[in-house]
């Protein structure tokens, strides 16, 4: 599929009803995990989409150019909007929280298994294991609250155990800036790659940063509060990996190609024929909006796309699926690891004066009082044993014991 050589529909003619704008929503007890995380994904680059836009606006000085970023902005806001209410009312935020930890698993699994650039996979390959822990940390909150088994929400796809133990999640803020790549060597999956998972990262970050202040107990709030920061660790190294050199209009050219992709990676494997539909919408409507996008590429800079995008055929679609064997691998390899400025590398290679020492003990002062391990530690003392799901034994003897939850690796 190349998006460049379809016809584009006119952008005004795209623009929808109220009626068009409310779907039925899914039935939280029946869709597919993976629909759910499609959702999620494409709510969260629609929303990177949306803010690009506007900060382009606002660094531009020629009104008619800007005008053009606003008409595409409000069609894809739109969009995001008719996303958004996919999810029901009765699905509550920890449910939903559940689908935002899943997405990030499989989801940087997906990209990782991809990835030829070998400082784009590490970035991939070290987050992964946070937000596999992060999604067992708010597993156990949501049974110890709720009596809800995380295992069901997540389809069985995705095992729910310790990964990289959040305490440890917590570096200086310099440890997570890393080499940008550039966009005019990089392989077109390369390019993509950052862009999606920067983009998906970005909506995790700010759902909690919203989400914190409405959940119903202090336990849970803090939960939130500490995994938000991690989450803003997460979209720093991320979208540090994203070139600083390219033009505004090239990025916005990027952004549409991105949306395209995603969009056609959705409706190729949507099992939901309703939401098959709205994928297949939005996809005609980004065509569109990559269009535009080629042609101010080409009136204000003299630019053709293919100085940009090459070809512009897609590369392998995304599919989001099960990944237990490579999480498990990356696990066992690599849980000890840190951030140290540009490189990762094992805490015990750290000297005792280093950054993120400084920052652990700043931060983490009384580990009693860190959220994350609190979780743990109440539900253990109310059942015995945390909550897990897993398909065999822990690949790490450290974290097999689920009588007690491990405050060290990752951090001593």
């Amino acid at each position: 599929m190349n998006p460049f050589k379809e016809t584009p529909v006119k952008i005004l003619d795209s623009i929808q009803s109220w009626k068009d704008l409310y779907p039925y929503s899914y039935n939280k007890n029946e869709v597919d995990p993976y629909t759910k995380t499609r959702i999620i994904l494409m709510n969260g680059t629609e929303y990177e989409a949306n803010w690009f836009s506007h900060q382009f606006s606002r660094n531009c000085d020629d009104n008619d150019l800007r005008r053009e970023l606003a008409l595409s902005r409000y069609i894809e806001k739109q969009q995001q909007k008719k996303i958004a209410t996919l999810k029901p009312i009765n699905e509550t935020i920890l449910e939903t929280t559940i689908s935002y930890e899943q997405l990030a698993v499989d989801l940087t699994v997906a990209l990782a298994k991809n990835e030829p650039d070998i400082n784009v996979k590490s970035a991939l390959d070290f987050a992964l294991l946070e937000d596999f822990d992060h999604l067992y940390r708010y597993a156990d909150l949501l049974e110890m609250e709720h009596g809800i088994y995380a295992e069901k929400l997540v389809g069985e796809y995705t095992e729910i155990m310790p990964g990289r133990p959040t305490i440890a999640h917590h570096r200086h803020l310099y440890d997570n800036i890393k080499h940008h790549i550039n966009s005019k060597i990089a392989s077109p999956i390369t390019r993509l790659n950052v862009a999606i998972i920067t983009a998906a990262e970005q909506q995790t970050m700010n759902y909690y940063m919203n989400v914190a202040g409405f959940y119903t107990s202090d336990i849970g709030r803090k939960l939130y509060q500490e995994i938000g920061l991690v989450e803003e660790e997460h979209v720093t190294q991320y979208g540090g990996l994203m070139d600083p050199n390219m033009t505004w209009l090239e990025h916005l050219l990027c952004h549409e190609y991105t949306e395209c992709y995603l969009y056609y990676s959705c409706f190729e494997y949507e099992t939901d024929p309703k939401v098959k539909k709205i994928w297949e919408q939005h996809f005609i409507q980004e065509v569109a909006h990559l269009h535009k996008a080629a042609e101010l590429l080409q009136k204000y800079e003299n630019k053709d796309w293919q100085q940009v995008i090459s070809d512009g055929n897609f590369p392998k679609l995304l599919k989001l699926e099960s990944n237990i064997e490579y999480i498990r691998n990356i696990l066992a390899s690599t849980v000890n690891n840190t951030s140290d400025k540009e490189s990762y590398i094992k805490v015990s290679s750290l000297s005792k004066e280093s950054d993120f020492f400084k920052f652990q003990n700043k931060i983490n002062e009384n580990v009693n009082e860190v959220p994350s391990h609190q979780i743990i530690e109440t539900y253990i003392e109310k059942n015995g044993k945390d909550y897990r799901f897993e398909t065999k034994p822990h690949p790490l003897k450290e974290l097999q014991d689920r009588t007690k939850d491990n405050i060290s690796l990752g951090r001593t």
